[in-house]
């Protein structure tokens, strides 16, 4: 893994990915229940953007929104989608299947369910070969074999051959990140790509995606809950809470200095290796807030220790704190 101390977008860094005001809707687009709330993101060539928080937060409903896959019964809507500059917000289904995997990929998180059980590991690589590159068979099996090899699994021509449960967690791991890069896509969405995994095989798997990615010059978007691992790997960190960003930082700032009480909750909830023995890990009383019954004001208030009545009035906008800091809270520089 790397230390990031460089800014958070460096000057003249192509945009990879561009999103304004994505909302997932749960329901009809009127009077449903939204379950991302006016998320907007921009995630560079060559970077890593982590989007953190806790469970159902809406971190993977925003990945998975990003590549038209949200389950059946959502709806989703941006005001701007844009991967190396095109526009996708206003795609059909079928345009949209036509990016997906070419533009856009995803790691998903468990490769143990992830992937087809009943076909061999070459068969699955041979669907994604063929849709994305239209290869023919031979040429599909020697690029999977290629792919393989450059993740790090051995005798890859046997591996082909294989089903996924004849295969480790870390393995599958491996080959799920290969079959995301096989079209060389310009931004790849993480999720928890490093579920399940021991620490050893947690750091071979981010090395290999940080290698892939300064080669192929992609955008990352890394879902996780494990702030350890977003430390070492993210260049920026956005802070997600009830379907939000509440918090947008360069890494080293965010964990310097967070801004947030939740982003500063969260961040007592993890152990300080410098001091493993005399850290005070503390939980964030109380529980998220039901989307379908939202308080008024900022969501995090019914647990904020901070909170005074002016943050139940409005819902607090993203604002400038900091150069490349931002965030949503009206007591944060009272």
């Amino acid at each position: 893994m790397r230390a990031v101390t460089e800014p958070a977008t460096p000057v003249g860094a192509a945009t990879a990915l561009a999103v304004e005001r994505l909302r997932v809707t749960l329901g009809p687009r009127t009077g449903g229940h939204d379950l991302v709330r006016g998320v907007s993101l921009t995630v560079h060539r060559h970077r890593t953007v982590a989007l953190v928080g806790e469970s159902g937060s809406g971190k993977t409903l925003t990945g998975l929104a990003l590549l038209g896959l949200t389950p059946p019964g959502t709806s989703v809507a941006a005001g701007r989608l844009q991967i190396g500059g095109e526009e996708l917000a206003s795609c059909s289904d079928a345009d949209l299947a036509r990016f997906r995997g070419r533009r856009i990929a995803m790691v998903f998180q468990n490769p143990m369910v992830a992937m087809n059980p009943v076909l061999t590991i070459g068969q699955q690589f041979l669907q994604v070969l063929r849709h994305n590159l239209a290869l023919s068979r031979p040429a599909a099996r020697a690029r999977a074999r290629d792919l393989l090899g450059a993740v790090g699994v051995a005798d890859a021509p046997r591996r082909l051959d294989q089903y996924p449960f004849e295969m480790s967690g870390g393995m599958l791991q491996r080959i799920m990140l290969a079959l995301a890069l096989s079209a060389e896509p310009d931004v790849l969405v993480a999720d928890e790509p490093t579920t399940a995994l021991d620490t050893t095989l947690q750091a071979q798997v981010m090395a290999l995606l940080a290698e892939r990615q300064a080669q192929l010059g992609m955008g990352v978007l890394l879902v996780s809950h494990d702030l350890g691992l977003v430390a070492g790997m993210a260049d920026e960190v956005d802070v997600m809470y009830a379907g939000r960003i509440v918090e947008r930082a360069p890494t080293a700032d965010l964990f310097s200095a967070p801004a947030h009480p939740y982003t500063q909750a969260l961040l007592r909830t993890v152990r300080d290796i410098a001091s493993p023995t005399t850290t005070v890990l503390s939980a964030i009383p109380g529980a998220p807030p039901q989307l379908a019954t939202l308080p008024a004001g900022c969501s995090f208030a019914p647990r904020c220790p901070l909170a005074a009545p002016e943050c139940t009035v409005a819902l607090p906008e993203l604002r400038a704190v900091a150069a490349g800091h931002e965030v949503a809270c009206v007591r944060v520089g009272q």
